[in-house]
């Protein structure tokens, strides 16, 4: 599993994000990172399957459930070429990339999380998500007072004003304002490089299914 090699590497990248030495450094990479990561994902597998046999846990170096160290960087005004975080992703087969509903782990010097939920939703699916929440409020209450049981807490973007069709005196107006539905609880060190880790991150996930079964409800998606 992951060492504090890992981090040490993640934090060398930080100050050296070039091309040139990410090459130099490959083997180190394939090693401290890469590897431990893939090993992670095979132990957890079982696990996040139990949890639900829609969630997908790919222990591939393309393609499966680790996300690529490279940045897509042809939008943006920062050319590094490399992430400096470790990003998991167990992600609902039906959906698409990382806009689908899944568990996340996200791994860096600077803060480790496990997350929850879905980010950046398509305009459909987050009208979806709304609707249903206007429908169905007390769903997404008990998701919410069983994520917060957790230690969890909701996180993301959310617009300044009322969506277009809901009243601001709404009861469920600040979660209706949403544009992503992310439930958050942050990791320290320790607990990524404690033994047990894979074991106390599968109970962490525990927290967040009353969420996804929710937000999956809302998209028409099975759980």
């Amino acid at each position: 599993m992951f060492t504090q090699d890992t981090f040490s590497f993640l934090s060398e990248l930080e100050q050296n994000n070039d091309r040139d030495w990410f090459k130099a450094n490959q083997g180190r990479y394939e090693d401290k990172v890469r590897t431990p990561a893939l090993q992670l994902i095979t132990t957890l597998a079982p696990g996040i399957q139990a949890l639900s046999p829609r969630l997908t846990a790919v222990a591939k170096k393309v393609g499966g459930s680790l996300m690529r160290p490279q940045r897509d960087s042809r939008f943006s005004a920062d050319k590094r070429p490399y992430k400096t975080n470790v990003g998991i992703q167990f992600r609902h087969f039906q959906g698409k990339d990382v806009h689908a509903p899944g568990l996340y782990l996200h791994i860096a010097t600077d803060g480790c999380f496990i997350g929850a939920g879905i980010w950046h939703p398509e305009a459909q699916a987050l009208n979806a998500i709304r609707s249903c929440m206007d429908e169905n409020p007390n769903g997404y209450r008990k998701a919410l007072t069983q994520l917060q049981a957790g230690g969890f807490e909701m996180e993301g973007d959310s617009l300044s004003r009322p969506p277009r069709g809901y009243d601001k005196a709404h009861a469920m107006i600040d979660e209706l304002k949403r544009k992503d539905f992310i439930a958050i609880k942050p990791l320290s060190q320790e607990q990524v490089l404690a033994p047990d880790f894979a074991t106390n991150l599968l109970a962490e996930f525990e927290a967040t299914q009353a969420l996804m079964s929710y937000l999956c409800f809302a998209l028409n998606l099975d759980y």
